[in-house]
């Protein structure tokens, strides 16, 4: 992220109490694995930091499309393929059914692209997230069968869902549609009776890499049925090329906050690649522009934090339609309309939540010391949003949380986030042993879940919920740490460092470089009232002055602060400098 140049500026920040420093650990490196590296010409501290994020060989650093898993050891794959081809020999309609996050709009996009790549007649439908709820329910499968502009479709593909949706496929096998699910969320007990279900998480299945998002195990299917179909001898010359989904790729598994494994890295680097390029399709370089976010530079916490909200955005608040539109169009005119569009949606999805948190923040006051749960609701909440309002009070509070609005059907349906350590869809897995009929559906995994339940539940609720953390946590998993890389040498401190994490993609489960030291404060001043704009001197080294900013803190610093940062660029400091962004204030363990 690059410094910008303050609006408003006040002379000093404000001297109150700021709120609790976090505790600091260093991240361990393994001392074998770092001079394997070292020993392979990687760069000392590069080395260092890969090391300890776990990577123990040279081949894990490798992100060509050449490093991709194949696609043989995915459970259900050769059935799905050999139906899907079918139906494009006989010229069967095909109908996608997605989610309505970011993962399922690019997985959306991906495959209706693709599949038209490979002959198909197909095309796409969204549930709408207030009428039909998540997946494919029996309210879905009808909407199917009059699809607007496909007619009654020969085929369902669910891309991000359908691994809960048994009611909606048995509505489908009933109605004698079959359904081929394409998933990665984890099952529950009872599997949907699919034709074919892809999903690396169901039981049985023996792929490596159970981290894919929902946009990536459609792209296996396509790689899978490009095979499949060359095979058997289906195109004429070479067969088509599947690099342009690569950056829909790319996008869908940073917006879904998957852990970025080798494998999640791979295609990552591959769509990354393509747009600093310039061949991103128009949809996605229009969303870029309107985020003014550059392709040359651009990184995957650019997709996770610029892109991904704003198509978030059209299923929150609007339609996904909008969302899988922008990514399907032809031209950069028409994307450009439609990013705009999602741009505007976002500011009023952030103006939302913004007061949605104060009210939820208003409602929970000082929390008992003592609770290791949070539950908030407001008969006036949007439902689209309250995904976000969890996450914001999981962060401030440090406690899993679910957030509830009413529905219109008179249940309430909630979202929950969680902390390291305390898997949330475990947690409501228990609630549900405990308290069978309690919650009418759940879902999700270890950080993220939602459920639906009775509004005559909620206190019922609330209180198994905290019973079910409390057994599913340790008092550990409630101290606020932060794991950092240690200090960075001084003489690391210039645009050569920061050109040597661009060729590693950092994100979810493999973080981004973050380092600690100690500095003494030499000036800080208030921008926009908002942030504390700061002039640092490691204390080691009192004659060098760094620039920094420390986003979202008000209060002053102590002179002498034990700090962990990130660098970056900073542009109006002139070519070749750096300055830092503040994380965290910190205690010495």
């Amino acid at each position: 992220m690059t410094l910008q140049t303050p609006s408003t500026v006040s002379a000093s920040p404000v001297p109150a109490p700021a709120a609790p420093a976090v505790r600091l650990h260093t991240r361990p490196v393994d001392l074998r694995a770092r001079q394997t590296l070292l020993q392979a010409g990687v760069d000392p501290l590069m080395a260092r930091l890969l090391a300890a994020r776990g990577i123990r060989h040279p081949d894990e650093l490798k992100l060509d499309l050449g490093a991709l898993l194949p696609p043989d050891a995915l459970l259900g794959l050769p059935a799905a393929v050999a139906r899907i081809s079918t139906a494009i020999d006989d010229h069967e309609p095909i109908l996608i059914v997605g989610d309505y996050d970011c993962d399922g709009a690019t997985a959306i996009a991906l495959a209706v692209e693709g599949l038209r790549m490979l002959g198909a007649t197909v095309d796409y439908l969204v549930p709408n997230r207030f009428e039909n709820g998540y997946g494919l329910t029996p309210e879905v499968v009808d909407a199917a069968l009059v699809h607007p502009r496909l007619g009654r479709p020969a085929l369902l593909v669910t891309v991000d869902n359908g691994i809960a949706s048994v009611a909606g496929v048995e509505h489908a096998n009933s109605l004698g549609l079959p359904v081929i699910v394409t998933d990665h969320h984890l099952p529950a007990e009872t599997l949907p009776a699919a034709l074919a279900i892809v999903n690396p998480n169901q039981p049985g299945c023996p792929f490596p890499d159970k981290n894919l998002a929902g946009v990536g195990v459609m792209l296996y299917v396509l790689i899978a049925l490009r095979s499949h179909r060359r095979q058997l001898g289906r195109f004429e010359g070479a067969p088509p090329s599947l690099s342009p989904l690569l950056d829909l790729a790319a996008l869908g598994t940073v917006a879904d906050v998957v852990p970025l494994t080798h494998n999640n890295r791979v295609i990552v680097n591959a769509g990354l690649s393509r747009i600093r390029a310039g061949r991103a399709r128009p949809g996605i370089a229009a969303l870029l522009q309107v985020a003014r976010r550059a392709g040359p530079t651009l990184n995957a916490m650019d997709l996770g934090f610029a892109i991904g909200p704003r198509i978030n955005a059209a299923g929150r608040l609007a339609d996904m339609g909008i969302g899988v539109e922008c990514l399907l169009a032809p031209d950069m005119a028409h994307a450009t309309e439609l990013a705009t569009a999602l741009d505007e949606i976002n500011r009023q999805r952030r103006d939302l939540e913004s007061s949605m948190r104060e009210e939820a923040l208003s409602l929970i006051g000082d929390p008992a010391p003592d609770a290791r749960s949070l539950v908030v609701h407001d008969d006036d909440w949007h439902h689209g949003v309250i995904g976000l309002v969890a996450s914001r009070i999981k962060d401030r509070y440090h406690r899993p949380t679910i957030a509830l609005a009413p529905d219109q059907d008179g249940m309430l349906r909630g979202s929950g986030r969680s902390i390291a350590g305390v898997h949330l869809r475990d947690v409501l897995d228990l609630v549900d042993k405990r308290h069978p009929g309690m919650l009418v559906k759940f879902g999700g995994h270890a950080m993220a879940a939602g459920l639906t339940l009775p509004a005559g539940q909620l206190d019922a609720f609330r209180e198994a919920f905290e019973d079910a953390v409390r057994t599913l946590s340790r008092d550990e998993d409630f101290l606020r740490d932060v794991t950092t890389d240690g200090p960075l040498p001084p003489e690391s401190l210039n645009i050569g460092t920061l050109d040597l994490f661009d060729t590693q993609v950092w994100g979810q489960g493999f973080p981004p470089p973050l380092f600690s030291g100690r500095f003494n404060v030499r000036n800080q001043r208030l921008i926009n009232n908002r942030h504390l704009k700061l002039e640092l001197s490691p204390a080691d080294e009192p004659g060098q002055r760094l620039s920094a900013i420390f986003f979202g803190r008000t209060e002053a610093l102590p002179p002498e602060a034990l700090l962990s940062y990130r660098i970056q660029r900073d542009d109006f400091r002139g070519r070749g400098a750096v300055s830092l962004q503040i994380d965290q204030l910190l205690l010495d363990d």
